[in-house]
């Protein structure tokens, strides 16, 4: 199994090592997942065409990371202003996304499980304070995902960049900004001695999905029992990820706090001009077909549970 983090990493890749050794239990030996480092076999932007084609037989991924092949695979991964981790899941397994995601993926020989769910991620780090949307314009910021077509609406320069180049470009001043993960996360990576403006809520990932996918003739080949148990130690690790995830952060940001961090939260103005960066990237976005689908079903769930989340839960 290629993965598209080390497994060194919080959640993001122990999830992943995980996985592996309790099938190994489950199966008696029989099933054996090994988890390899970006890089290991195929680079990491090569991880779904090498499953595709049996090249390796499967990949720790994150659907977004196809959206070259399948214009609506962000959506599977994390969205800005998008649900938490409960709401999400609800959708994944009850309101139709792992249907749509099997539908979207099929014709690249590919099965996805569901295997993690990641807790909200920063907004970024800054080496300047932001206090209006003009300070973004020609603002330099390692981003990934969906996030960084809507910073591009606000005049951002949006990059694409692996931890160590975003890294360097901090402390060349090539960037001026970064996102990459949540505290305990960006604690390890020690971000917080590249630049001291960390900022919250992290609007363009509220929760992010993580699946194993494997070659569908290799899944075909498996005995039920031996696929059965990939589904239900994926299932256990989306809870137990989950509960990682949220019980992590808060030593990491007393620690990042404490080393001289300074903790910001975004203004409802700056959230509003983030909100209207995503409504015009989404009618952008929403002119390929599948894409407007997926986007139909995850809204139109979003509104029904809506009601739900009011009447049930404290706000």
């Amino acid at each position: 199994m290629q993965a598209y983090v080390p497994q060194s990493l919080p959640v993001l890749g122990t999830a992943g090592v995980d996985l592996g050794e309790r099938v190994a239990r489950l199966t008696g030996g029989e099933v054996e997942i090994v988890y390899h480092d970006p890089g290991a076999l195929v680079p990491s932007n090569e991880i779904w065409d090498s499953v595709s084609t049996g090249a390796i037989s499967a990949g720790w991924f994150t659907p977004g990371s196809a959206q070259n092949v399948i214009p609506a695979a962000p959506l599977f991964t994390a969205f800005p202003f998008g649900p938490d981790a409960v709401e999400y899941t609800a959708w994944w397994y009850e309101g139709g996304g792992e249907e749509l995601w099997a539908e979207l993926s099929a014709p690249f020989n590919i099965h996805s499980e569901l295997c993690a769910v990641l807790a909200p991620e920063a907004s970024g780090w800054f080496s300047k304070e932001i206090n209006s949307p003009e300070d973004l314009v020609g603002l330099k910021m390692r981003i990934f995902g969906l996030g960084a077509n809507v910073l591009e609406k606000l005049g951002a320069q949006a990059q694409s960049l692996g931890t160590g180049d975003t890294i360097t470009g901090l402390n060349l001043g090539t960037l001026d900004a970064a996102e990459i993960s949540f505290p305990a996360l960006d604690l390890q990576l020690g971000m917080n001695e590249h630049a001291s403006h960390y900022y919250f809520p992290g609007w363009h990932q509220q929760s992010s999905l993580i699946t194993f996918i494997i070659n569908q003739d290799v899944w075909d080949g498996l005995e039920e029992t031996e696929r059965a148990a990939i589904e239900e130690v994926c299932a256990a690790n989306v809870v137990k990820s989950i509960a990682q995830g949220e019980s992590i952060q808060l030593g990491p940001l007393e620690e990042l706090k404490a080393q001289g961090t300074t903790i910001h939260q975004w203004s409802d103005e700056m959230l509003a001009a983030f909100q209207g960066g995503w409504d015009e990237v989404l009618a952008e976005r929403s002119q390929d077909a599948d894409f407007a689908r997926v986007w139909k079903s995850v809204s139109e769930f979003r509104t029904r549970y809506a009601e739900w989340a009011t009447l049930g839960y404290i706000d």
